[in-house]
This record gives structure tokens, C-alpha cells and sequence, in this order.
């Protein structure tokens, strides 16, 4: 079984930024289901959030961030994350991170929804690539970073921590999906940068393998799981033929871009006195309600009053994009509707991105710091995967000496099972199950329909194959277990709130209630699981 000193599970922002300050101190070993750059952070158009201009303060950013969070962030985090976010967003430069300048060379600020201040760094539309791009490229460069591509976990391998009645990870089970072999990686310390839980609803932003693995993974483990009712919905995904939604990033209205109806006429000051520049979680829902008055599947946004080298050059990938769809938006509007985008809760963290179980991290996405609350501002994440992952590296080299040495832990051990003449296929599952999600859990809820949502998945649950049916362990059917658990979360969380607050809008409770003004906390002890 090889052994590391650290263990990170995933290879976007967070779980790169951890390994390049953790392999200072040790060996580390970064496992990826697919190629080292598939990841959340790749796909992030928007920016990055600092406190860098000169009419900006910390203060300012705080602020922003808790009146987007409607009263569940906690002020703590949110102040770690933007004052420490400045460092972290010089240190990529250092690492030869691209953004965008104006005239004087000096960072070309951008605006996004619920913004006071031009605060977002760029690299024109593909700010996450360039992300990615510098810390792919500085990880090649380290010796003791070891990537492991093409490796799937499967679960933690949780023990007792030095013989203490205290649980503890000492690592991960993952399949090689190219050899089918079951390896045992252990570590001092394993850290979930796992990205998000996207692949739960039919049209998300996120990538193929945003299938909420972290979340369930711990969720099995005994970790405590927090607000995951808040899942947000990117309001502007390109209204397209074909499974795949493609992200009209926030910056198109932060630089003047008009939401409007078929009939050309406005429609977000009806809504919010912010108008286009309201933050997502109300342009999410003056879509959708725009959608279900006109019974249309889409709106229209509209930049236009852009000249075309502008957009060029804000725009590069958008434009591109939308012009294999017959799409110039510099001419015309663009049809566009809400898409799953981010998920707000996720694996309880303190500061320093520990989670309740010993030796286990989380970052990123998956993790909640407490940053977001009930609805994340635009272009935080990626500043809370880079500041919260830089912490935890610095804790874990810490915390070192605290750790017992790893007990012997055994090979995985697979229960054969025959196959359920009932079973359907996991593709099959998977495209019922995201179906179920977006229709009866999706931007607008109630009572009712989150009943739905549970039965609906409970059948489908029932209907899954086994993971190990025929002694054969497969990526798909991986998936499927952390996809049903997610969702089951999902529906729990909604139905635990019994009031509306920022992303989780319920007819039954329309208005935020105080007394329900708290986290929403779930582990594997709150309800049975039959995956």
C-alpha cells in the first residue's frame, strides 16, 4: 500500500494549492478521476474577488459577502477569506497566473453582481483555466507532488486514531480505472478537494465529473454535512441543443449586459432596485419566474451595446462559443436560462479547513467554511478554494507531530453480489435521478414536491445496482451511489428549512423566519441510507 505524508483527492484549485504548499514539507500524492486539469476550477469564467482597488476596502468585501449570504455566514470566515485573499491572489501571480491589465499595466478590475466596488482579477472569460494553468505548470516543476490520474474513491479509510475512541482517516480506497485494480493510497493527512455535486440536476454548469463524491464520501465517514439546501443556480447557461449547458459568466452583466423578455422589454428592475446587477439567487428566480409566466424555455440577455472588438477581447471564449450556435453577441441576444452551478454547504470545516474527523481536510467546493451562508457572492469561490487550502496545508504540517503512526488497515474487501433482476442501468439512473432533482428540487420548492423528490429517489435507489455486483467495482456505478446520497441530502436539508432564505426559496414559507436563522447540520445518523 504506498504511504504519503499528504493525500489530496482531486486536482482543481483548491487540491493544487494545497499539494504546492504542502510538498514543501513532505510527499504528496494528488489523485484525480480524470486528467489532472478536469476539474470546477477549469470551467470558472468569472474571476477572482479581491480587495486590491483603490477605492476598495475590507470592509467594503465583507460586507458584500454577508448581505449575500442572508444571515448564515459566519463573519469569522469571511473575514479570513478576504483578508488574506489579496496574498493569495499575488502568490498565483507569482506563479505566472496571467490576468487581465489596463492602459498602465496596472490588474483591470472587474464588477459582478452584488459587488459594491470593481474588485474581480480576470483573465478576460477564462479566468479558472489560467487558474488551473499556472498551478498544473508550477506542480510539474515539484518532485514530491505525485499525480495520480484516473484513480475513482470509492471511500475514506477511517480508523481509530492511536488506539483513542476518536475516528481518524488514514487515507482513501480509489479504482484504477485503467488496470480495475483497488488501491489503498494512506497518508498523514488526506484532504477532499473534490469540487462540487452539478451532475445531481439536468442542466448544471459543472463538468461530467462534478458527481458530489467528497460530500457523500464523507457523509459515509461520519462527518458532518452542512447546508446543502443551498445549491445556486448560475442564472445565465447558454439555452443550447445537447446535454452539456455552457456558462454566460456574471461579468456579462457586470459590464452593462440588460436581461430582457421576447418582447425586448426589461425585466430585473421589476425585481430588485440592484436591476442585472442583483445577486444570482434573485436573478435565478425572476428567470424562472419570467420562464413559467410566458412559457417559454429561455430569456434573452443582451450585450450588444458592446462594439464587437470589445467583446473580443473581454470575451474571447463566449463569443467563440456562441457563434457555433449561429449566435453573434455582438448583433444578438443571447438565450439563456438558469443552470445548477454551486453548491453553497458541504463538509463542516474550522478555519482551517479540519473537518470533525481526525487527520481529514476539506477544501474547496466541497468544503463549508461558513464563507457563503446561504448564497455565495460572485467570484468568492475561487479565492475561498485558494485561501482555505493554503490554511490547511500550513495546519496539517502543524499538527504533525499530534498523529499517531497509521495502523495496518486491510485490502478493500469486495462483497459479491448478484446482480437485481430489477436493476436498471446506472446511465439510465443517473439521467432519471438529475430529471427528478431539477423538476421537484430545483430554484422554486415546496413541501409537496420535496416529498416527490424523496420518494422518487428512494426508487431509484432501490433500483440501483450494487457497487459490487458481479465482484466488479465500476467509475459509473461510483457515481451513481454518491449521486442518489447527495440528492437524498439535498432533499433532507429543503425539508428541514422551513422558511425561505437566499438560495432555498419554498412557496409553503416564503419569508426568512429568525428563529430559522442556523446552519442546517446532517450526518449519516439523521436518516436511514439504502445505497
Amino acid at each position: 500500500m504506498p504511504k504519503y505524508d499528504y493525500l489530496v483527492i482531486g486536482s482543481g484549485g483548491a487540491g493544487l494549492t494545497f499539494a504546492l504548499e504542502a510538498c514543501r514539507h513532505g510527499s504528496v500524492a494528488l489523485i484525480t478521476k480524470k486528467e489532472r486539469t478536469d476539474s470546477n476550477t477549469n470551467w470558472a469564467q468569472g474571476g477572482i474577488a479581491g480587495v486590491l482597488g483603490p477605492d476598495d476596502a475590507p470592509d467594503l468585501h465583507v460586507g458584500d459577502t454577508l448581505i449575500a449570504g442572508a444571515g448564515l455566514c459566519d463573519e469569522a470566515a469571511v473575514r479570513v477569506l478576504v483578508e488574506e485573499g489579496p496574498a493569495a491572489i499575488r502568490a498565483l501571480i507569482a506563479l505566472g497566473a496571467r490576468f487581465s491589465l489596463d492602459s498602465e499595466g496596472e490588474l483591470s478590475l472587474g464588477r459582478e453582481g452584488g459587488h459594491s466596488r470593481r474588485r474581480i482579477v480576470r483573465n478576460a472569460d477564462r479566468t479558472g483555466r489560467e487558474v488551473e494553468r499556472s498551478l498544473v505548470d508550477e506542480a510539474k516543476l515539484q518532485p514530491n507532488i505525485h499525480v495520480l490520474e484516473h484513480q475513482c474513491a470509492i471511500d475514506l479509510i477511517i480508523t481509530e486514531a492511536g488506539g483513542r475512541d476518536e475516528p481518524a482517516c488514514a487515507g482513501v480506497y480509489a479504482l484504477d480505472e485503467q488496470t480495475g485494480r483497488i488501491e489503498a493510497y494512506l497518508a498523514n493527512a488526506t484532504v477532499l478537494a473534490t469540487g462540487g455535486c452539478g451532475q445531481v440536476y439536468q442542466h448544471t454548469t459543472n463538468p461530467l465529473i462534478a458527481t458530489g463524491d467528497g460530500v457523500a464520501m464523507a457523509w459515509r465517514a461520519g462527518c458532518q454535512i452542512a447546508n446543502m439546501e443551498f445549491i445556486q443556480f448560475h442564472p445565465t447557461s447558454l439555452y443550447a441543443p445537447g446535454p452539456d449547458s455552457f456558462l454566460i459568466s456574471e461579468a456579462v452583466r457586470g459590464e452593462g449586459g440588460v436581461l430582457r423578455r421576447k418582447d425586448g422589454s426589461p425585466f430585473m428592475p421589476e425585481y430588485d432596485e440592484r436591476g442585472d446587477l442583483a445577486p444570482r439567487d434573485i436573478v435565478a428566480r425572476a428567470i424562472d419566474n419570467e420562464m413559467k409566466k410566458e412559457s417559454v424555455g429561455y430569456v434573452y440577455l443582451d450585450i450588444t451595446h458592446k462594439k464587437p472588438d470589445w467583446l473580443h477581447e473581454h470575451f474571447p471564449t463566449i463569443y467563440a462559443h456562441c457563434l457555433t450556435f449561429g449566435i453573434d453577441i455582438a448583433t444578438d441576444w443571447i438565450p439563456v436560462v438558469p443552470a445548477a452551478h454551486y453548491s453553497c454547504g458541504g463538509v463542516i470545516t474550522d478555519l482551517c479547513g479540519l473537518t470533525n474527523i481526525q487527520r481529514l481536510y476539506a477544501c474547496g467546493e466541497v468544503a463549508c467554511t461558513g464563507v457563503h451562508g446561504a448564497n455565495r457572492l460572485a467570484s468568492n469561490s475561487l479565492l475561498e478554494a485558494l485561501v482555505f487550502a493554503r490554511r490547511a496545508a500550513g495546519d496539517a504540517f502543524e499538527r504533525r507531530s499530534q498523529w499517531p503512526v497509521i495502523p495496518t488497515v486491510p485490502d478493500f474487501d469486495i462483497e459479491v453480489q448478484s446482480p437485481s433482476q430489477h436493476a436498471a442501468s446506472s446511465a439510465e439512473l443517473r439521467h432519471r435521478l438529475q430529471a427528478i432533482m431539477q423538476s421537484y428540487a430545483g430554484i422554486v420548492r415546496n413541501n409537496y414536491r420535496l416529498l416527490e423528490a424523496q420518494a422518487a429517489i428512494e426508487i431509484l435507489s432501490n433500483k440501483s445496482p450494487g457497487l459490487f455486483d458481479n465482484g466488479v467495482v465500476t467509475s459509473d456505478r461510483i457515481e451513481l451511489r454518491n449521486l442518489i446520497q447527495v440528492a437524498q441530502i439535498i432533499i433532507a436539508s429543503a425539508q428541514r428549512r422551513k422558511e425561505s432564505r437566499g438560495l432555498h426559496y419554498t412557496t409553503d414559507y416564503p419569508d426568512p423566519i429568525e428563529s430559522q436563522r442556523h446552519n442546517t447540520l446532517l450526518t449519516k445518523a439523521d436518516f436511514v441510507q439504502h445505497v
